[in-house]
């Protein structure tokens, strides 16, 4: 019999997502289960850092959890670094703090808050003072994919036609066009999120589980079993089947 192994979706700092997501999985397949978590754990939401807390407690209490890397979690721990360093994979223009990303608000969930202009040596000044180590520590051991026999978990996807084990970080937590309009089958199936989509959708190759947690919506969830997947809901397993062309 083939263990279940649980998905969730990007969280975005909230919490209570977090939470109502934890439930299901408990009722489905009790407080010893498998679960993966997708990434971009912080930004957007209002508390990264309740998010950060309830990962890492969950970790340090032995729970069978994997905790992958996302783009956001990397921009986070980038800007951490003894020099702040920026993602080249952004749009010209666009740095961490940019109003569509969501830094400000992780920011503040440190208590760290700002007006007008700053010098960036003093807002990192203020980050390094008020994120904790174990937090820092944290994001950087995030894991960039975790396997299973038949399934492969990334944050955003897969260069096609690499192999798994040559796959890029920077693919693995930011890739979109050339992975999602690859139709041919991948080494597995693929589950993925990064991208937000109305419903957690199956598309042959890939699963995308990222229903827009970070814009207020549900996040989404999904068990495996092999290849076969179900959503969680509150009415209970939802099949999870490839759309139809």
């Amino acid at each position: 019999m083939t263990t279940p192994i649980y998905a969730v979706g990007d969280l975005h700092g909230n919490v209570a997502e977090f939470d109502r997501i934890l439930a299901l999985i408990e009722r489905d397949g009790g407080a010893d289960a498998r679960v993966v978590f997708l990434g971009d754990y912080v930004d957007r939401g209002a508390d990264s850092r309740g998010l950060l807390d309830r990962l890492i407690a969950g970790r340090d209490a032995g729970r069978d959890w994997v905790m992958l890397l996302g783009n956001h979690d990397r921009m986070f721990a980038w800007f951490l670094e003894d020099t702040p360093r920026h993602d080249p994979h952004l749009l010209v223009g666009y740095h961490w703090l940019h109003d569509r990303l969501g830094g400000v608000e992780t920011l503040r969930s440190y208590g760290v808050e700002f007006e007008g202009q700053i010098r960036l040596e003093d807002l990192h000044a203020m980050a390094l003072a008020a994120v904790p180590r174990a937090h820092i520590a944290f994001l950087r051991e995030l894991v960039r994919m975790h396997q299973t026999a038949d399934l492969a978990f990334v944050h955003a996807g897969i260069r096609p036609g690499v192999p798994l084990n040559e796959q890029r970080e920077n693919d693995l937590v930011w890739i979109r066009k050339s992975f999602h309009d690859h139709k041919g089958p991948h080494p597995k199936l693929i589950v993925h999120g990064h991208t937000p989509v109305d419903r957690a959708t199956h598309y042959g190759n890939r699963v995308n589980l990222d229903t827009g947690a970070g814009y207020g919506r549900l996040a989404g969830v999904a068990v495996f079993e092999g290849r076969c997947g179900w959503l969680l809901t509150d009415a209970g397993r939802v099949p999870l089947e490839p759309r139809p062309e």
